[in-house]
């Protein structure tokens, strides 16, 4: 029998303002809840096949599995099938010399089975992509580890396994550096990191070789400097907080968490520094405020998102801050139309102000999407959610 929802909220909204939004993930709540019980806020956060700690990023991988970036436990879980109850416990164990065990870099050696701050997780081909944020690296794994502390192949923003030191030590970065990249996304074949310290995105077109050079910067106009906002007001091209990646209708969109918005690129950037050509969270590309300056959100503003995911022709967004997952239909409309975790556009609260329910949410942090459902790490509630994507 799968746990009730929690009991009823009451969420601060600004009077008047209530629009209620279409359903983004089915109201009945999700099909599976991983890492968390109702009697959850008593429960030791001690790891285990079927414990969670902050999770900031989940993979639906095409050929079945999930993958979750288990943040608080420096480790990565996987599912040989995606599970169908609550509180299935992980197959496989990437990260700590066993289930029971935690620490960064399993409290030795860094190495290329080791992780530390893991957050953002793609599938990479058959393989798979992580960005691991506190080690200043991105693991690429050609094919899906099918056995635990398989290492990965190749080591993005460091020389060797056992380097760890962010811009690999220098002040200023350099093409083939990382500083605390949290985002990860493939798209057309081409590796995008959120390279987030150094207020940067890079592409590698082909990713073949550790220590690899990254092809193309944004953010930035050159691989050398690391300015927030590109040492400019906020603008087009500037970032502060990149974080979550997407291809939507024909766009890049980048969840830029820093200055509350998502930019968007006609097609996908040839040059380096390239100004995005819309803005979705903004009324324009000067607007930098959480919730466009208000206290209370709505539907057209957002608040520190930081990742997105697409379904079908929708982009979702994890907004994080204000403990909801909005969808926004089109582009060229600065609305969302459909939203999941609060009543209605004008409330907020980290579930609802109350006790968490199956059906609330606490600073989701990392979405994937795959064949109608959704992996949400619902990251201040130590769990991931697998839910049915509304059509």
């Amino acid at each position: 029998m799968q746990p009730t929802a929690g009991p009823s909220f009451q969420p601060i909204k600004a009077p008047g303002t209530a629009r209620p939004g279409a359903p983004l993930l089915d109201p009945s709540g999700p099909k599976a809840v991983l890492g968390w019980t109702p009697d959850a806020l008593a429960a030791p956060l001690k790891p285990a096949p079927e414990a969670l700690f902050g999770p900031r990023g989940a993979c639906l991988h095409p050929n079945g599995s999930l993958w979750v970036s288990d943040t608080g436990h420096h480790r990565i879980l996987g599912w040989n099938n995606v599970p169908e109850i609550d509180n299935a416990p992980a197959d496989i164990l990437i990260g700590q010399s066993d289930f029971a065990a935690e620490g960064r870099n399993g409290k030795g050696t860094p190495s290329l089975a080791t992780v530390n701050v893991p957050t953002g997780i793609c599938d990479w081909g058959q393989g798979l992509a992580v960005a691991d944020a506190w080690n200043h690296r991105v693991l690429l794994w050609r094919d899906l580890p099918t056995s635990n502390n398989q290492p990965a192949d190749i080591v993005l923003g460091q020389e060797e396994a056992s380097a760890i030191q962010s811009n690999r030590g220098a002040e200023q970065p350099t093409a083939a550096t990382l500083h605390w990249p949290y985002g990860v996304q493939v798209i057309d074949g081409a590796l995008v990191v959120a390279d987030t310290g150094n207020r940067r995105v890079l592409v590698w077109r082909d990713p073949n070789a550790s220590g690899q050079p990254a092809d193309l910067v944004l953010g930035q106009t050159d691989f050398e400097t690391r300015d927030e906002n590109g040492g400019r007001d906020v603008d087009a091209a500037g970032m502060r907080w990149p974080h979550g990646i997407a291809w939507w209708q024909g766009h890049l969109a980048v969840a830029d968490a820093g200055n509350n918005r998502i930019m968007l690129w006609q097609g996908f950037p040839a040059t380096n520094g390239a100004a995005a050509t819309a803005v979705l969270g903004q009324d324009d590309f000067k607007g930098c405020d959480h919730n466009k300056a208000a206290y209370y959100p709505s539907s057209s503003a957002v608040n520190m998102p930081y990742d997105i995911a697409v379904a079908g022709d929708r982009l979702l967004v994890a907004d994080t801050a204000s403990s909801r997952m909005i969808g926004w239909a089109e582009p060229n409309n600065p609305a969302a139309d459909r939203l999941t975790g609060q009543p209605d556009f004008a409330s907020k609260g980290d579930n609802g102000w109350g006790l968490p329910g199956r059906d609330t949410l606490c600073w989701p942090y990392g979405l994937s999407v795959l064949d109608g459902l959704a992996a949400v790490a619902d990251s201040g509630n130590n769990r991931v959610l697998l839910w049915e994507i509304m059509p």
